[in-house]
């Protein structure tokens, strides 16, 4: 088994910017160390080169793991200031620390023909603690940079899960009443008509497979809603007879577009829920197509009584919902005297639903 060793990090960028500085520093350094002897002798140059970024390397990731700690003991965003600070004080502290151990390593070394300076270290401190402070400055930006962007995303993330929650809890539901008259009329017909009673079997099979199918989606194309709204056409009329008609004119252009999964069969059931059936005076629905972004269901108002007159159901209600949530231009509910229009847009398939 591998075993990896994790570096603490302040920021998701430390080996980046220390990547990137390393180098620079351990030449600027040496420069100062040694002057122009640094740069006359190739395995001079080369050893130097490799101990000062080795031990730049080694300072830095301790400064890292000192700026995590900070962070762990001051994480809330009224301490910012003092955690800062704290850590500028702690980092030029440990770069004098740093600087003097390696000038006394060079001079240890005889290879290296060093003599401590005490003007080149201050110089080298000043610079360094310059260096530190820009450099805890940039990583707490790009920290506060990246926690900005995990929590938009973990917002959005919430927004589209809330989203998803609330699109789950407006599903249509199988209606008990509409499954007890089909049932009732399923009942009659074994009595009457056993063709038309397994014909009607069928078409009730359809049906609920749809019903429970839309559960797993939230968007059908028109084409199959349209073959849905068939079988539930014959349901109707089988139980209606004269009483309901449904015309559907609706053109093959809009058939490859989508509508949330049952949205024309609520408009139906609204139609026939809110209003008188009768032979003598039938409910006409009619499903069609005035635009292309849009399809009307229109019906003949004739008023239950009892009926509020704006008293929409339940499902109509959740699917203007559904509408606002899958950030699609909203339902439109047209109600004259004699007539109600209610407009369906369309998605098309290049749409990005945001949910």
């Amino acid at each position: 088994m591998v075993m990896k060793l994790k570096l603490p990090q302040y920021s998701g960028k430390d080996y980046m910017v220390l990547a990137i500085i390393v180098l620079p520093l351990t030449i600027i350094m040496n420069a100062v160390l040694f002057g122009t002897q640094y740069f006359q002798n190739w395995l001079f140059f080369l050893s130097s080169t490799v101990i000062t970024a080795i031990a730049f390397s080694l300072y830095f990731i301790l400064c890292g793991t000192v700026a995590v700690l900070m962070k762990k003991r001051f994480p809330h965003e009224h301490q910012a200031t003092l955690k800062i600070t704290l850590m500028i004080l702690t980092f030029v502290t440990m770069t004098g620390l740093f600087l003097l151990l390696l000038f006394r390593g060079y001079e240890a070394f005889h290879f290296y023909d060093y003599r401590f300076n005490e003007h080149g270290f201050i110089w080298a401190y000043i610079s360094m603690a310059i260096v530190n402070i820009f450099l805890t400055l940039l990583l707490e930006g790009i920290s506060r940079f990246e926690d900005w962007r995990r929590n938009l995303k973990e917002t959005e993330q919430l927004k589209k899960t809330f989203k998803q929650s609330q699109l789950h809890g407006l599903k249509s539901q199988v209606n008990p009443h509409f499954l007890f008259n089909s049932l009732n009329t399923l009942s009659s017909l074994i009595c009457e008509d056993e063709d038309k009673a397994e014909k009607f079997l069928n078409e009730m099979t359809k049906v609920y497979r749809y019903m429970l199918r839309s559960d797993d989606e939230q968007l059908v194309t028109v084409e199959e809603e349209l073959k849905f709204i068939e079988s539930y056409q014959y349901l109707l009329e089988s139980r209606f007879g004269d009483g309901l008609k449904i015309h559907v004119n609706v053109g093959e252009h809009t058939k490859g577009k989508l509508v949330p999964a049952l949205a024309l069969q609520t408009l139906i059931e609204n139609a026939f829920s809110q209003n008188t059936i009768s032979k003598s005076n039938p409910l006409i629905v009619t499903l069609g197509c005035e635009c292309p972004e849009k399809i009307c269901v229109s019906y003949n108002r004739q008023a239950k009584a009892l009926t509020e007159p704006m008293g929409y159901d339940q499902e109509l209600d959740n699917l203007v919902k559904k509408y606002t949530l899958l950030n699609q231009p909203a339902v439109v509910i047209e109600e004259r005297e004699d007539e109600c229009c209610i407009y369906l847009p369309l998605i098309t398939q290049e749409e990005e639903v945001a949910v």
